[in-house]
């Protein structure tokens, strides 16, 4: 009996993984969100105000956990996770690692950080930051107490030299075209400086001309 109750149980975790969806918090969330707050003792009424941050997990469309993933600047925190099924929380991190990298993706995101003591996230590349990467720390987070962990999801040294390149590049190019313009107008200007001399000249011309051989000017 207690091997059927066990195949049983686990036959409906493995169900439920398989229906795990993830999706962004809307208002009708809040009142899950503000139970799981609650039990972790986070400040509830501070993370109120942050609702658009948070993403849902939902098994087999139950409210089962969530995650926090705030952007500043180039980088990325995810945080207060919680999961109403802890059985269920190494799949969850794995949807919402997907949903962490698009984000990242689509921002422009350098690196991400998390004070999240999980395992899960130090198999996935996630290291201590040392004191030369907190550095790297945006001012806004440095006053969290915690660990960090945190993943360089791409070179940002090399990315700002390469763009620091391009910009030298770009400016040097800009330089050369508004020098070859510069030129092309002196050009310009010095034609029709000559030919305002020549049109005056010849005005000059046909003036005494006509002076010359007007009939009062002949008598």
């Amino acid at each position: 009996m207690q091997i059927f109750l066990r195949d049983r149980e686990l036959s409906r975790q493995t169900s439920a993984m398989n229906h795990l969806t993830v999706r962004r918090a809307t208002v009708d969330d809040l009142p899950a969100l503000q139970s799981f707050w609650l039990a972790a003792r986070l400040p509830t009424n501070e993370l109120e105000g942050r609702l658009t941050e948070f993403q849902i997990v939902e098994a087999g469309g139950i409210f089962a956990g969530a995650v926090g993933m705030q952007i500043v600047r180039q980088n990325l925190r995810f945080y207060a996770e919680d999961f109403a099924d802890f059985s269920l929380a190494d799949a969850a991190r794995e949807l919402l690692w997907e949903r962490i990298q698009t984000l990242a993706a689509n921002h422009g995101v350098f690196r991400v950080w998390t004070q999240e003591t999980s395992p899960f996230w130090t198999r996935w590349g996630f290291q201590p930051a040392n004191t030369e990467i907190l550095e790297r720390l945006p001012d806004e987070w440095k006053t969290l107490e915690g660990r960090w962990l945190t993943l360089e999801l791409k070179n940002e040294d090399v990315i700002k030299a390469a763009l620091g390149n391009q910009f030298a590049s770009f400016m040097a190019t800009e330089k050369k075209q508004a020098a070859a313009v510069a030129a092309r107008a002196k050009k310009i200007q010095t034609v029709f400086t000559v030919l305002f001399f020549a049109i005056g000249i010849l005005c000059f011309a046909i003036a005494f001309y006509l002076l010359l051989h007007h009939p009062l000017t002949s008598r």
